[in-house]
């Protein structure tokens, strides 16, 4: 059992000037038990102190992440302060939304194995722990391999797996679908059913709530650092849609999630591949691959995690070199210095690419001439600007890929690739960036956004192309004709029902049932 008792703390951002605290994040007066054995959801938008409560209950929180901190919290009747992170690490797991940062290793098999070994289990237990979490989570193709070669969700996949071969009673998440495909949400999902029946205690930090709706036991709603609203899932979808997304959450059910009608015409095509082959480590990822793009079309790239989409966007921005096709713009030949001159890339993880010393320094960070007027607006818009002295580092997640966002609409380039912009979003920054990539359409960017999400999709797209095994087998409109189709694609169940799993490392024999 974990029990929080007037829990108050705040981050002290010594990077900042004066060391300033950090607003983000903090957490105000928070009481509340969570008993063995239940599923909580933990929601609220961007810096409303999620991630910061999960710090309390794995005791990353004093033990790593210094600030103020009064009151206590209770693991198993002993306060955390009294007891180390490896004490703590015996009973909680954490999968954290960046898996990168829990990895150790560079293969997967001594990663998955990483947690055990150091509790010093004997070598036979080690590795009948490791083949039995490969079982449960369905995961033998990830074995032996390269950390580096994995897709975000396939490292997403290793991380939950790391912490289920420890087998600790209580698991934390924090935003564990942010780099995961549609299929793999749906595996999560019958992961965490797993769970469940094993006895397990969960707590998710999520903005993705659709597919924990007939999971989770209670859903704790953060505004501010506080709890304002502890809801039942049946509460929950009660809510009015206007009520739920004026407090900043995204949707309860997939199925009710439309496109538009129709969309305005395209233009003549400006942008062409012809032919275009993509290889990777010499390993054919998507083969011969033809498409034209319009100014203003937002075009959507899907597939499975591991489907090439990533090789595919860093391809079309002069990224990536193992290229054999025509890339041409406006009919003439497009060569990847070209390509690299032309675009901007918004990556996946974005602490890749934010440099500056503040917020507004990196709007215009390698820019020549930038429009400090348009980037002062932008950060308006995006809710950036009460931030704009502060670090990129001290930002969350989600406010971090807002200014990575922010930048793109700055740079001035003519082709824009977003790989996962809503990963860790709630749904009031959704719609913002939604707006945004609306308006870069208006100014007749050609934009193309690898994404798993399906609601940004209908908010924002015109068209979604669709890899799967190396091929392009969909090029399909995002319009209501279309939506059987589009449902498809991003596994959107209507009235659907799945399958429970039984068995796994919480059962006295270990074997599935």
């Amino acid at each position: 059992m974990i029990e929080c008792q007037d829990v108050s703390f705040s981050y002290l951002a010594s990077t900042l000037p004066d060391s300033e605290r950090q607003a983000g994040g903090a957490l105000k007066h928070i009481s509340c038990t969570i008993e063995d054995g239940s599923f909580v959801l933990l929601c609220g938008t961007s810096g409303c102190g999620k991630t910061t409560m999960t710090r309390l209950f794995n005791g990353l929180i004093p033990h790593y992440h210094e600030g103020t901190y009064t009151g206590s919290v209770y693991l198993d009747g002993k306060d955390t302060r009294d007891l180390s992170l490896f004490d703590i690490s015996l009973k909680v797991g954490s999968v954290f939304q960046n898996p990168r940062s829990q990895f150790f290793n560079v293969d997967t098999d001594s990663e998955i194995a990483f947690g055990i070994e150091n509790e010093a289990r004997p070598p036979v237990e080690l590795a009948e722990r490791v083949e039995q979490a490969t079982d449960d989570l369905h995961i033998s193709p990830l074995r032996n391999r390269n950390i580096f070669e994995l897709s975000g969700g396939e490292k997403q996949k290793i991380a939950f797996a790391s912490v289920y071969a420890m087998n600790p009673e209580i698991y934390l998440l924090d935003e564990p679908s942010s780099n995961l495909d549609m299929t793999s949400i749906q595996e999560l999902k019958g992961h965490l059913r797993l769970l469940q029946k094993q006895g397990k205690t969960i707590l998710i930090a999520e903005h993705r709530l659709y597919y924990l709706m007939d999971l989770a036991d209670r859903i704790v709603y953060l505004e501010q650092g506080r709890i304002e609203k502890i809801l039942t899932p049946e509460e929950f979808r009660r809510l009015p849609k206007e009520a739920r997304e004026r407090i900043g959450l995204r949707a309860a059910d997939l199925a009710e999630v439309r496109p538009p009608q129709v969309h305005p015409p395209a233009s003549s095509p400006v942008l062409e591949l012809r032919d275009v082959t993509l290889r990777y480590k010499k390993r054919t990822v998507l083969h011969r691959i033809s498409l034209a793009a319009a100014k203003g079309e937002v075009i959507g790239v899907v597939g499975h995690n591991g489907a090439g989409k990533t090789t595919f966007s860093r391809a079309l921005c002069g990224l990536h070199k193992d290229c054999e096709g025509q890339f041409l713009w406006d009919g003439q030949a497009m060569e990847r210095k070209n390509r690299l001159k032309r675009s901007y890339m918004v990556m996946q993880d974005v602490n890749y690419e934010l440099f500056a010393e503040s917020v507004e320094a990196e709007c215009s960070f390698g820019i020549r001439n930038p429009d400090l007027t348009l980037a002062a607006s932008t950060l308006e818009e995006l809710g950036l600007a009460p931030y704009r002295e502060r670090h990129p580092n001290t930002l969350s997640g989600g406010q971090k890929q807002r200014v990575a966002v922010a930048v793109s609409m700055i740079c001035g380039k003519d082709l824009l690739v977003f790989d996962e912009p809503t990963s860790g979003l709630d749904f009031d920054s959704m719609t913002q960036v939604a707006g945004l990539i609306r308006r870069l359409s208006e100014l007749g960017k050609v934009i193309f956004i690898v994404t798993h999400d399906f609601e940004f999709v209908c908010r924002t797209c015109s068209r979604v192309l669709h890899f799967d095994e190396g091929e392009m087998p969909d090029d399909i409109p995002v319009v209501m004709d279309a939506l059987p189709k589009l449902r498809e694609l991003f596994s959107v169940k209507v009235n659907g029902s799945e399958g429970d799993r039984e068995g796994g490392l919480g059962h006295s024999d270990g074997k599935e049932r």
